[in-house]
């Protein structure tokens, strides 16, 4: 009787570990909110599934992939100061291609698989988007646009992409790496152990000491004289026309090729996406610069 017992207790506890390691399907759950948003009660959830629809540009899908995307703390253990990563930091697919993800958590927190700058017109908000709530599997389904182009992926709950869980996604060719992708390209805001905090201490209150002077000597220097007028160029066609004239002969072969195949509304709306992506990296530009001046050392009254 005594053995009996004994073999049911280790048979639970062993038992255990195995259960812990069953992942939830969300996929059967999954209610269609429309516009390719699915979810479900347990905290699963698809933004910007597209089985069918072709971007513009393509005149039909090229290959159809799957792959399988893990996530979790495990996985940034080869990452020294990470907390969260996925199993794989970069992709690469043919443009046009139909691209079904499955994601699987192995965490007991939230994560997602994210992927930015899609195109609106087709893609809510630019986005294609899973989301698992503890250990769980979760799938959908994109077309990618034409083009090569670099896209981020990455996890947009609080600090767990700052802390690794983030990856880049190249469409044909791509357009370059993106900054602080773990074990590919280097940090933007790299750590740096090499000072302690006394050390940067004394530094900062040497640097106060010698800001007035610093301060002194560029007023000093600083011309008081106003500078002449410059002469207003009255010519019908100016530098700036010409230059501006030469970028949209350059710029017409891409952009015939990214709008073949696009309505007239497709069109409208690629372009205002790429204005406002160029508008946001000026402000991103900006912001870093103005961080970096609060983060100068004021001096002492």
């Amino acid at each position: 009787m005594v053995k009996l017992l004994s073999v049911a207790v280790l048979s639970v506890l062993f038992s255990v570990p195995v259960m812990a390691l069953e992942y939830e399907e969300h996929d059967g759950m999954l209610m269609d909110h429309g516009d390719g948003h699915l979810m479900d009660m347990a905290g699963g959830m698809v933004m910007g599934q597209n089985k069918d629809t072709l971007p513009g540009g393509c005149d039909s899908i090229s290959e159809t992939k799957e792959i399988t995307v893990h996530a979790g703390h495990k996985y940034a253990e080869k990452f020294p100061g990470r907390m969260f990563a996925f199993d794989t930091q970069e992709f690469n697919f043919k443009p046009c291609t139909k691209l079904t993800v499955h994601f699987v958590n192995e965490d007991n927190i939230r994560h997602q698989w994210m992927m930015h700058g899609l195109p609106k017109y087709l893609y809510p908000k630019g986005m294609f988007h899973l989301e698992a709530s503890g250990p769980s599997k979760i799938s959908g389904t994109l077309i990618l646009p034409p083009g090569d182009k670099t896209y981020l992926v990455h996890c947009d709950i609080a600090q767990h992409m700052e802390k690794g869980m983030k990856a880049q996604l190249k469409v044909g060719k791509g357009d370059g790496d993106l900054p602080s992708i773990p074990g590919l390209t280097a940090l933007v805001v790299a750590d740096d152990y090499k000072a302690t905090l006394p050390e940067l201490a004394v530094k900062a209150a040497a640097d106060a000491l010698k800001a007035p002077a610093v301060l002194a000597q560029a007023a000093a220097t600083t011309p008081t004289t106003i500078p002449a007028p410059v002469k207003k160029d009255d010519s019908v066609i100016s530098g700036v026309t010409v230059i501006g004239l030469a970028l949209g002969l350059l710029a017409a072969p891409y952009l015939s090729r990214k709008f073949k195949g696009m309505s007239a509304s497709e069109v409208v709306a690629t372009i205002f996406d790429l204005l406002r992506s160029i508008v946001g990296l000026g402000l991103q530009l900006l912001s870093r610069v103005m961080g970096m001046n609060k983060n100068k050392v004021l001096p002492e009254k």
